[in-house]
């Protein structure tokens, strides 16, 4: 498949026909947008835009999405630009309109079947999926080391979905000497040829050894037991020659605008 027809199925099926990422979230439609929206824990955001989006239509469609979200009470709202999505100065709107823009990341897509292979793991580090609640606290652990950011609303995803819709939630954690070095997440989309990748931070010291491509093919046999296709990765620039080697393609940009109401 070219590049520009896997771009177009991904976003038929993972952006204007999105399904909700958890439990308790609903995604809604409109004429020119899909938005997803749940509680103060869950990702809310915007995810399509229509490719014939105007810049009058754009001025509406962002009054109106600031309106909703904060209507509902959301300190918070995300924006999901793509590289590609219209009208060309969407993020220049949403800056004007009192977003801000988080580091964009790129948009990498790659055949399952190409990324089974086995990788080895260093001496002393093993995986362990997450089942349970105690896994979620290896794997959020894993997050808070790689990342230095806060896992609470991880914490809360991750519980949910093993919960309440565990099939379509997939997470691994590498554990070194017993003790978390890197975890990963792996969200299904029934009804789509898509799974996504997210997370995969690794702890300073087990960088550069090879347990961020072995989560990436732990994953991938999963997602080829289950039938799907391809896996989608928005990429920081850190994790993206990693995935360029491992044949994943690069299929545009993505970046984040927020909408924060004052505190």
């Amino acid at each position: 498949m070219e590049p520009d027809e896997m771009l177009a199925l991904f976003d038929h099926e993972m952006r204007e026909h999105a399904r909700p990422d958890g439990p308790g979230v609903r995604v809604e439609r409109e004429p020119d947008v899909v938005r997803q929206v749940g509680s103060a824990d869950d990702w809310n955001g915007v995810v399509w835009t229509a490719p014939d989006l105007d810049a009058v239509r754009a001025e509406a469609a962002i009054a109106a999405q600031v309106e909703h979200y904060t209507g509902l009470g959301h300190a918070e709202f995300e924006w999901k630009v793509y590289s590609h999505d219209r009208p060309a100065d969407l993020g220049g709107r949403l800056l004007a309109a009192g977003f801000a823009a988080e580091p964009p990341e790129t948009l990498f897509v790659a055949p399952v079947a190409g990324l089974t292979a086995g990788v080895e793991l260093p001496e002393g580090v093993r995986l362990r999926n997450v089942t349970d609640a105690a896994g979620v606290e290896l794997m959020v652990r894993a997050h808070e080391l790689a990342f230095g950011t806060d896992g609470s609303r991880l914490r809360h995803q991750a519980l949910a979905r093993l919960a309440d819709a565990p099939e379509t939630f997939v997470a691994v954690v590498a554990l070194a000497d017993g003790e978390p070095a890197s975890g990963a997440r792996m969200e299904l989309h029934p009804g789509t040829g898509f799974a996504g990748l997210w997370g995969g931070g690794t702890a300073a010291g087990w960088r550069g050894r090879g347990v961020y491509r072995a989560l990436i093919a732990h994953r991938a046999r999963i997602a080829a037991e289950r039938g799907y296709r391809f896996l989608q990765v928005d990429a920081t620039d850190q994790s993206a020659p990693i995935l360029r080697r491992l044949g994943f393609t690069a299929l545009g940009t993505t970046t984040p605008y927020v909408y924060r109401t004052a505190p």
